[in-house]
């Protein structure tokens, strides 16, 4: 009896070894190993799926400069808008906005997120649709996660968020590309934005943010209705700097942390009427030749909880406007 449970005992080992990675660039890896067998005991995967999925993995090493040398931080504000400040990306806004206005009209209504923002939003993530990323999400996340040791704790929530997400919306993990972080689909949300915030906005029973314009947009708008979206009140607006002033002692950001009257005491004056003590931000854009100051309210900063970089927001502000201008016209 005791033979035959030292037999069993060897087999259970031998098949629990034979378990692991055994191909592609993770292979003999414990990190991995560890990570997968808490995988299995947190959620539905078996060993046997997970260390399949994992096995053909292939390290994404192009992704560490992308990185490091992120446009919003390598980039002044006047080479940043270049990028998306062009015709091309308004007129296909104006067009994106009329092919599917009745949608934007009911989701603004339901929200109160102007349409402008969400098809601006669209317009910078991925040109309305037409680029969503060339990068395998999976293989993207499981590279970041375990060799990109800078922000390895984030990208390995958002790896174990995309694992849940797959199975909970059905999807083809392997086929899913997206940007060099691990974003997807035409607003290009990150798995937990995915599972957290992204709404079936047209009751089909999926959520699904790659080719359903309800879902999209829905998606979009409810990302700032959660994140302090203030129907109606302003979004940034710029200030003219006097000749004599103070503003070296006041600190750009995009946190609301003014008032209104801080601005005129320091030599920052606006055409805008508003009570003294709104919240606001300053916010300083580098031209080629001068710097620009404007005000940030509430929804400048919420804008910037998609993408946490002031150049973002200003580019997806901007762009509405232009947008907005061109469907009055």
């Amino acid at each position: 009896m005791r033979l035959f449970l030292i037999t069993i005992a060897l087999l259970v080992s031998t098949n629990v070894f034979a378990a692991k990675v055994v191909q592609g660039d993770y292979k003999n890896r414990q990190d991995v190993d560890t990570f997968i067998d808490r995988m299995v005991k947190t959620s539905d995967y078996s060993e046997a799926a997970l260390v399949t999925l994992f096995s053909s993995v292939k390290k994404q090493s192009h992704l560490f400069e992308r990185l490091n040398r992120p446009a919003e931080k390598e980039l002044e504000w006047y080479q940043y808008r270049r990028i998306f400040i062009k015709d091309s990306r308004v007129n296909q806004g104006i067009k994106f906005w009329q092919e599917n206005q009745q949608l934007l009209t009911e989701v603004s209504e339901k929200t109160g997120v102007p349409a402008e923002i969400m098809v601006a939003i669209i317009g910078v993530e991925t040109f309305y649709g037409t680029y969503h990323g060339k990068d395998p999400v999976f293989d993207s996340l499981v590279t970041l996660a375990f060799d990109y040791p800078k922000r390895a704790k984030f990208f390995m929530r958002e790896l174990e968020q995309f694992l849940l997400l797959v199975k909970e919306q059905s999807l083809d993990i392997k086929s899913i590309m997206g940007s060099y972080a691990g974003a997807m689909g035409m607003p290009q949300f990150i798995s937990s934005s995915y599972r957290h915030y992204a709404v079936d906005f047209d009751n089909d029973g999926q959520v699904n943010l790659f080719d359903s314009k309800p879902d999209i947009l829905g998606s979009v708008a409810n990302y700032f209705v959660k994140h302090g979206w203030r129907p109606k009140e302003p979004i940034a607006g710029p200030l003219q700097l006097q000749k004599k002033n103070t503003v070296e002692k006041l600190n750009s950001g995009v946190k609301t942390d003014y008032q209104w009257s801080d601005f005129a005491k320091h030599g920052l004056l606006s055409n805008t009427m508003l009570s003294p003590d709104t919240p606001v931000a300053l916010i300083q854009l580098e031209q080629s030749d001068q710097t620009e100051y404007w005000a940030g309210f509430q929804n400048f900063y919420v804008i910037t909880r998609y993408n946490r970089s002031e150049l973002y927001a200003m580019a997806v502000y901007q762009l509405s406007l232009l947008i907005k201008d061109g469907m009055s016209q």
